[in-house]
């Protein structure tokens, strides 16, 4: 479809033109001698109506005499009159009366138009010598060679004289230049062709060069091409209309550009990626090379040096990686660039190249522009923009955008370092509430893995510990909360803390997460204002105890999911029990699970973020685990790691808590059980047994630390008690000395006086031992003591 469905009828003939205008021939007395027909067109009259007659009849005002003066001239003259039409109408016509007496002939040419139609023939005569002399755009037109022929005065003015390109091919204008648009054909000759071949016009091609009157300073045009054609349609050539939209473009760049900085810069969360990103986002557009220098407080995550503006000691920064990153020290003259730009808060722009690299500026720069980084009034560093390839200068808007990037940068840099210093703090945290060290023991062989869901602050809410208990017996707990971050890391604390106090009193599992889970309702009671309840009513946990004389183990859970065993055969079970209710609910009792674990079993302890995310559900990531676990004679640390690596790739939903542990069994020769009748005579028998067992195990430099705390633990049990005396020696890393009884009433350790008759056997036992403590059970109580083995 024609793109100008009505250029068929733009003509730039004048009205007045004798192939267009109303003609007519008048004889020396003025009577109407010829009428051509497009007199008749103009004016409606017919050649029968006017011949012969006077030509003053058509005249509306104008008196006879002056029309005859215009027949007896001898020279062409021109007049505006109002003629009368046939229809009645006053036509206001511009009238030329051309004497033919020079030809010998006594008549007078009269032609005639419309003024209306000449005055708008006039606006595009005059509209087309405005184009041509001072119209901004430039109009360049090239022949069929692609050649140049002719330009107006806006495109002489960029070539400084039109007159040495006439003739010359398009390409020798702007020997450098080139299209920055890519949806046409990038190169000229290729562009010009096109349009002179198909006749469709190219608009709103980009063009960027230097123009021979102005070779310093770069400019971008907006190109558009047209083929000409003659009056029979045959190309004559094609001309090109050129727009400088320099500074609309820089204008739209600048925009464009806060617009990718908005979306990049300070996104990362990292001090040294801060600044790659302003190098990114400003090169090449603004500078050829982005310069960042901060002191070393900020890129360690502390406070910006106050007082004076950070003028010395300062690091550069290199590389935009991580394993890339390094940094160099740099430092300012007092009478430097940088020093004044610190000491002002201010740009300051440097013209002159520096002749030499140092630590304060690169070499052979023409412009560097060194702007603060400023951020809540406080001095962050200096960034530096320069320009070696690029031989503008900063004008006062790039100047304008290179501060705005720069506080864009300050405040992602601030955001960084304050980042920076929290994750520190609460890698602190994490590393105070959980276990750095676990304790060494008998019971297990222990593997754990912790992984965050928050990878970027390190903390979550999952916790995990591994707690000594009397009689060589190890207490086993992972814990959940619900959230991540610091907050559910500092109630993740307070959590294992507290498990950890109510397993030191020796209770069994669902009486320690039945006091657990009062603990925590009472404590989500006490915080419901502070916004941090949600962490408290949202929490999970296993505690198991496993003894390692009996290879009993029994457990309780809270919400959380039950372990997964694999024994020696390579078999996995999984429990059958359901949970009780998470903690701080209330409701139902909680209730203790026994299995019977051989030696070398492996008991998994876990988190649901080990076996559970957004693509797969809980049951199929057990069964992963468990498959896992089938290579149970694997080292535990080499199953931990194996089912981490089993996890799906990806960010993680939740934290991710693995705790392993392989089972131990204390065999017969170290333990000796001796049940003692409730007479005072056996004392002196459990001594003799206590000193004997401790020979036969090479302990004989125990025999008397170990008689006086059996004879003081057994004279105690047979005091109290109904029934028969336990008595237990274990041999483990230390010397485990525990004397049972069917009494529920625990001795208490006081100071005897100096006429007491008794009191003084616990505080012996308690002087002698380096731990003792008392733990029930459901026929009674045990009194336990741990001797140090030299």
């Amino acid at each position: 479809m024609d793109r100008f469905p009505n250029a068929a009828n733009v003509d730039f003939h004048s009205p007045l033109d004798l192939s267009k205008a109303a003609a007519a021939v008048l004889d020396a007395e003025g009577r109407i001698s010829g009428w051509g027909s497009s007199a008749q067109r103009l004016l409606g009259h017919s050649p029968e109506d006017v011949l012969g007659r006077p030509a003053g009849r058509l005249l509306a005002t104008t008196p006879g005499q002056r029309l005859s003066a215009f027949c007896k001239s001898h020279k062409p003259r021109s007049t505006v009159l109002d003629l009368c039409c046939r229809d009645g109408r006053t036509l206001r016509a511009a009238v030329t009366f051309s004497p033919l007496d020079h030809l010998g002939v006594a008549a007078t040419v009269v032609v005639a138009a419309d003024v209306e139609a000449l005055r708008s023939w006039e606006a595009q005569l005059a509209m087309l010598q405005g184009l041509a002399t001072e119209s901004s755009v430039g109009l360049t037109i090239f022949d069929t060679d692609m050649r140049v022929v002719w330009g107006n005065v806006s495109t002489d003015l960029e070539l400084a004289g039109i007159a040495q390109y006439i003739g010359r091919p398009a390409a020798d204008l702007f020997p450098e230049g080139e299209f920055i648009s890519r949806h046409h054909p990038p190169d000229e000759d290729q562009i010009m062709e096109h349009v002179l071949t198909t006749g469709e016009p190219i608009m709103g091609m980009h063009y960027r060069g230097r123009a021979p009157a102005d070779p310093v300073r770069e400019h971008v045009w907006s190109c558009s091409y047209h083929r000409l054609v003659d009056a029979r349609g045959e190309p004559l050539g094609l001309f090109e209309e050129s727009l400088d939209i320099t500074d609309r473009y820089r204008a739209q760049e600048r925009l464009s550009l806060l617009v990718r900085a908005g979306k990049r810069i300070g996104a990362s969360l990292d001090v040294r990626r801060t600044a790659a990103e302003l190098a990114d986002v400003a090169v090449p557009q603004l500078a050829d090379e982005v310069l960042v220098d901060l002191p070393p407080a900020v890129i360690e995550g502390r406070q910006p040096p106050t007082g004076s503006a950070p003028g010395h000691s300062l690091l550069r920064m290199h590389g935009r990686t991580p394993e890339e990153f390094r940094t160099s020290p740099v430092s300012y003259p007092p009478t430097s660039p940088q020093a004044l730009s610190l000491a002002t808060s201010r740009p300051v722009v440097d013209a002159s190249p520096t002749d030499a690299p140092d630590e304060a500026g690169p070499a052979a720069s023409h412009y560097c522009l060194f702007v603060p980084l400023l951020t809540r009034d406080a001095v962050l560093g200096l960034a530096t923009f320069l320009r070696t390839s690029n031989p503008d200068p900063f004008g006062s808007e790039e100047q304008t955008l290179a501060v705005e990037l720069a506080e864009r940068a300050a405040v992602g840099i601030d955001n960084a370092r304050r980042y920076t210093s929290q994750h520190a703090a609460a890698l602190v945290l994490q590393r105070s509430l959980l276990p750095q060290h676990l304790p060494e023991q008998s019971a297990v062989d222990v593997a754990y893995r912790y992984l965050p869901a928050d990878s970027r602050v390190g903390v979550g809410g999952d916790w995990f510990d591994v707690i000594p208990l009397s009689g060589a017996r190890v207490g086993l707990t992972v814990g959940d909360v619900v959230g991540h971050g610091v907050h559910a890391a500092a109630t993740m604390g307070r959590l294992r803390a507290t498990v950890r106090t109510l397993a030191l009193l020796d209770l069994d599992p669902a009486e320690l997460l039945t006091r657990l889970d009062d603990l925590v309702a009472q404590d989500s009671e006490s915080q419901a204002d502070d916004g941090l309840s949600d962490e408290s009513l949202g929490v999970t946990c296993l505690y198991a105890i496993y003894d390692p004389v009996s290879g009993r183990c029994v457990w309780a859970s809270a919400g959380h999911p039950p372990p997964i065993v694999a024994d020696t055969s390579g078999s996995v079970a999984l429990s059958a029990l359901a949970p009780g209710p998470p903690l701080g609910l209330g409701g139902l009792p909680y209730e203790n699970v026994e299995l019977n674990l051989s030696s070398g079993s492996v008991v998994a302890l876990f988190t649901d973020g080990v076996v559970e995310d957004r693509r797969t559900d809980i049951d199929s990531g057990i069964d992963r685990l468990a498959q896992i676990l089938a290579w149970q004679r694997s080292p535990v640390e080499e199953l931990c790691d194996r089912a981490l690596s089993a996890l799906p790739p990806g960010p993680q939903a939740d934290d991710a808590t693995l705790l392993l542990v392989r089972t131990r069994r204390l065999g017969a020769d170290h333990v000796t059980d001796l049940e003692l009748p409730p007479d005072p005579a056996v004392v002196a028998q459990a001594r003799t047994l206590t000193e004997r067992q401790l020979a036969t195990w090479g302990m004989s430099e125990l025999s008397f630390t170990a008689a006086l705390v059996v004879s003081e633990l057994v004279t105690n049990g047979i005091r109290y008690a109904t029934g028969p005396v336990m008595l237990r020696l274990i041999r483990d890393r230390f010397l485990l000395c525990e004397v049972s009884d069917n009494a529920h009433t625990a001795p208490h350790l006081r100071r005897a006086r100096r006429d007491d008759e008794g009191g003084r056997g616990l505080f012996l036992v308690a002087q002698v031992s380096q731990r003792w403590g008392t733990r029930y059970t459901s026929s009674g109580k045990t009194i336990w003591a741990e001797l140090a083995i030299p």
